[in-house]
């Protein structure tokens, strides 16, 4: 379990991170939502032991990165945004060294490497050298360094960035399987939809402040309580409007750019009540299809686009 107590990180006269907290436990994986500067690299810096916190602290399964960083670093894989990689060195040979960092036994590590290379799908490249590979396939590689010894935790600063939609595919597919294999992953991005289709939690960040902590679907809800649909009516909307205002279940309408937005309150029954109630009144319905709020609409409605 990751428990993040009250991270604070002060530079000067600047606080880049005002004290944040939030647990996860094995299997989360979590979307570090925040736009450039909002505080995401800090605060993973700081679990990673790479900063010490001006105050607050956070605990790995009982180790604190305060008292004991070198217990947590033995738990977690950090992949950085920006990484080195040596040249003249084979894709085998860059693992079985950070195994050997990690104080992996000198008899497992072939097969860890083995096992690594097929999760991360690079076991074709294992003679590769590393300049060799494509950027997707560092991103992997870069992966694949951080699993050589069995990770509690991964944080995984902006993973897809400068990625084709192909290997963004594919490494979200890969994250999504260290999820099951019950690792807490925390990933930091700005690219929202991608973020939705595979994190459980999610976190946004603005200024160094956590404004929103939960299941993405409860952080939806939260803003959008009532459902929402759009009805495109051929003609006369102002009036179907007002004929649907009457229904008990509909909490509000309105015209949005030629469109009738009907918010109500109802399960499906009540929403085809709603399409019944149009037609049997006469009006033309050309399209009726719910709007649902996303994880884009929720952090344009938290956020302001203020940086540190």
């Amino acid at each position: 379990m990751l428990e993040v107590k009250g991270l604070r990180k002060e530079y000067g006269g600047l606080t880049a991170v005002k004290g944040i907290s939030f647990n996860l436990n094995p299997g989360d994986i979590f979307g570090f939502i925040g736009s450039n500067g909002a505080g995401k690299t800090t605060t993973i810096r700081m679990i990673a032991t790479l900063l010490e916190p001006t105050s607050g602290t956070a605990v790995l399964n009982g180790a604190d990165v305060r008292k004991d960083p070198m217990a947590v670093r033995r738990m977690i894989g950090y992949m950085p945004d920006f990484f080195g990689l040596y040249d003249d060195v084979k894709v085998w040979e860059y693992l079985d060294f950070f195994a050997a960092i990690y104080q992996v036994p000198v008899k497992e590590r072939p097969g860890i490497i083995d096992s690594v290379l097929e999760l991360t799908n690079l076991t074709v490249k294992r003679q590769a050298f590393v300049q060799s590979l494509s950027r997707g396939m560092q991103q992997r590689l870069c992966l694949a360094r951080c699993l050589v010894h069995d990770p509690a935790l991964l944080l995984l600063d902006e993973p897809a960035s400068g990625l084709d939609p192909r290997a963004r595919a594919e490494l979200k597919e890969l994250i999504a399987e260290l999820g099951r294999m019950g690792k807490i992953v925390i990933v930091s991005s700005h690219i929202l939809p991608e973020l939705a289709d595979f994190c459980n939690t999610v976190g946004i960040i603005e200024r160094g402040e956590l404004l929103a902590f939960g299941p993405v679907s409860q952080i939806v809800k939260d803003i959008q309580p009532h459902r929402v649909f759009a009805a495109h009516v051929l003609k006369d909307p102002e009036v179907a409007m007002q004929t649907l205002i009457q229904l008990p279940s509909v909490v509000d309408a309105k015209l949005v750019d030629g469109e009738l937005r009907i918010e109500f309150v109802g399960d499906i029954e009540a929403q085809a009540d709603i399409v019944a109630l149009l037609v049997d009144k006469g009006f033309r319905l050309a399209a009726f299809r719910e709007d649902s709020a996303d994880l884009e609409d929720v952090f344009l409605k938290l956020t302001t686009g203020a940086v540190n």
